[in-house]
């Protein structure tokens, strides 16, 4: 369906076009809309894995609604709760036919004025109706501004929001629980993506918002537009506001700076609509899941400095390749070289230094057990020079299947419509280092942009059964920093990421979901015939599948418990050993997490 009969269906009051537009507007913080209507009341239920951020989403939607002008709606119903929660955290009501309070220019909407200013430092900053943060309403109420009687030269003071009951017909709910608390949950609308200008950018200032991708671009587009020469829309004009208003009323000319409106550079309308409307030209459905299976070190075996390769390698991946089906991204941490290169640069013998080389011919098993995207960022891809880890990526490749791990670059897959980018660290300059972290979130800045979904591989922290545990600190490791792998993670999710996959501990640890995405902190080892030890925990593993939406925002997942027998070579797990070690974990690492681990190992964000 094309972007012109989205928008013509959104202005027939077609629920199923305004909610793809408001999820569109809304899916760079994390929230996601359902719509229903009954009579000529919206009901938009906003759903999020926190409290969805309130006063973000009504200027959006008020802006955006006011923007279509559909006949047929004259009330917005708009609830906000957490995702498995039945009661919502904030209800508003907004009447859009209405206006309920004037700018003295004549604005149907009015100007919101911060503490200890003057129109003269905010006039650019135009905002929806103003509705109280502190009236407490239950899902039969309206919310209404009355006129203020006095206007203040400067600063227009309103009225606390008279709030009255509506029509029982009117203001029938989706829901109905009693003394539901407001919240005012600000917190993330770090980035806005205005639905107003998406769907009628000549009606609706949007001089304030900020677009998470194509940031500069946009920006330099918002800078042309001056709020003010938008000031036409209301048929009220300042002398019969005057008249309804007693007071001393500020003049336009008190308020706007005419010197900045007369030099106003025009604004091209058509290469803003194509840019803001691109996002929807070819729309993907928002219960798209998009399932990952990841796992953690791989390494089939070694021919050096002596051969260590298994007799029948199709073995190796026999048992837990049933694990590894059904999933759109299969991905693990390939810790070995798939070369012939002679000569390694480490020197062997000291018993804490080893060179792993891999046969090249054994990217054939790889892709046979179903992976499709391998990091090679890790202590080993360099182990035979830069020919090692060139020719290991060529022989990854050389299958369809993608290597990321280059330091400064970004790999793309698309699936499903969804443009999944990938960029793997380690704590090494010579790959994408996670101890340069201004370089990290540009990188992630930039895989924003362009894509759907970010993940991270990051191979770091200290290694072994006694580096179980997550601490949000530097971890060394023989005086080696192998970086805060909570500080990264949390840092690239604010950044953009969607998804972090640790590892490089060779023991797995605890998970969290953080502002919506699930971070592993690591993942274990998977396979390391006669190179990795299997005692104890370093033999725990896993299979850990996960859901996401075309946002990135975890869904649902499972942990598959794999253990790795004494020669290194896994195999289902029945006694599930790895849930419970994980489960154990995350509640002592991250006891307040979203994240809900069952004996099962199915994962959830708590209701």
């Amino acid at each position: 369906m094309s972007q012109e009969e989205i928008l013509t269906l959104a202005k027939q009051g077609d629920p199923a076009a305004i909610t793809f537009l408001i999820n569109q507007a809304l899916s760079n913080i994390g929230v996601k809309a359902r719509a229903n209507i009954q009579t000529n009341n919206l009901h938009l239920l906003l759903e999020a894995s926190e409290i969805p951020a309130r006063e973000t989403c009504i200027r959006v939607i008020y802006q955006g609604m006011k923007a279509l002008k559909v006949p047929s709606i004259d009330f917005v119903n708009i609830y906000g709760r957490r995702l498995g929660h039945t009661i919502p955290e904030w209800t508003e009501v907004i009447e859009l036919h209405e206006p309920r309070i004037y700018h003295p220019a004549g604005v149907g909407t009015i100007w919101w004025q911060p503490e200890n200013t003057n129109y003269s430092q905010k006039s650019s900053t135009l905002t929806l109706p103003y509705l109280s943060k502190k009236a407490t309403s239950d899902n039969s109420e309206i919310i209404q501004i009355k006129p203020q009687k006095e206007v203040d030269n400067s600063v227009i003071s309103l009225n606390q929001s008279a709030i009255k009951k509506s029509n029982s017909a009117r203001t029938e709910k989706l829901f109905s629980p009693h003394n539901v608390q407001r919240q005012s949950s600000d917190k993330k609308n770090k980035f806005i993506w205005l639905l107003a200008s998406a769907i009628s950018i000549a009606l609706v200032p949007i001089s304030t918002v900020i677009v998470k991708s194509q940031t500069d671009r946009l920006n330099t587009i918002i800078s042309n537009i001056y709020p003010p020469a938008k000031i036409s829309e209301s048929n009220t004009s300042v002398a019969e506001f005057s008249q309804s208003v007693p007071g001393t009323i500020p003049t336009p000319q008190t308020i706007l700076n005419p010197q900045v409106t007369a030099t106003q550079n025009q604004l091209d309308l058509s290469e803003v609509s194509e840019f803001l409307l691109s996002s929807i030209k070819s729309p993907i459905n928002p219960d798209t899941r998009i399932t990952i299976k990841a796992v953690g070190d791989i390494i089939p075996g070694t021919n050096y400095p002596k051969n260590k390769l298994h007799p029948r390698k199709q073995e190796l991946f026999a048992s837990v390749k049933p694990l590894l089906q059904d999933a759109d991204i299969v991905f693990g941490n390939f810790e070995s070289t798939l070369t012939s290169y002679p000569r390694s640069r480490k020197r062997m013998g000291s018993g804490r230094v080893f060179a792993f080389r891999t046969p090249p011919d054994y990217k054939h098993l790889l892709k046979d057990a179903g992976f499709n995207v391998l990091s090679v960022a890790n202590n080993h891809s360099f182990d035979f020079f830069k020919q090692g880890f060139e020719e290991t990526i060529a022989n990854i490749e050389s299958l369809g299947m993608q290597a990321v791990g280059k330091k400064g670059e970004i790999v793309y897959r698309k699936v499903k419509g969804v443009n999944i980018a990938f960029i793997a660290f380690s704590n090494y300059s010579y790959h994408n280092s996670m101890l340069d972290l201004d370089s990290a979130k540009k990188l992630v800045q930039e895989a924003d942009e362009k894509a759907d979904i970010v993940v991270i591989s990051v191979h770091a922290g200290a290694e072994g059964s006694g580096a179980l545990r997550v601490k949000n600190k530097t971890e060394y490791f023989f005086g080696e920093n192998r970086g805060n792998k909570v500080l990264f993670a949390h840092k690239l999710i604010d950044e953009g990421a969607d998804l972090i996959l640790g590892h490089g501990p060779h023991v797995p640890r605890a998970m969290e979901v953080y502002r919506g995405k699930l971070i592993a902190y690591s993942l274990g080892n998977f396979m390391g015939y006669r190179t990795l030890s299997s005692k104890g925990k370093l033999g725990y593993s896993l299979v850990l599948e996960l859901d996401v939406n075309p946002r990135g925002d975890f869904v649902s997942g499972k942990i598959w418990p794999v253990h790795l027998n004494s020669k290194g070579v896994p195999y289902p797990d029945n006694f599930g050993r790895s849930i419970k070690l994980i489960r154990e974990l995350t509640k002592k690492d991250f006891p307040k997490t979203m994240l809900e681990i069952d004996g099962e190992g199915k994962l959830k964000v708590k209701s």
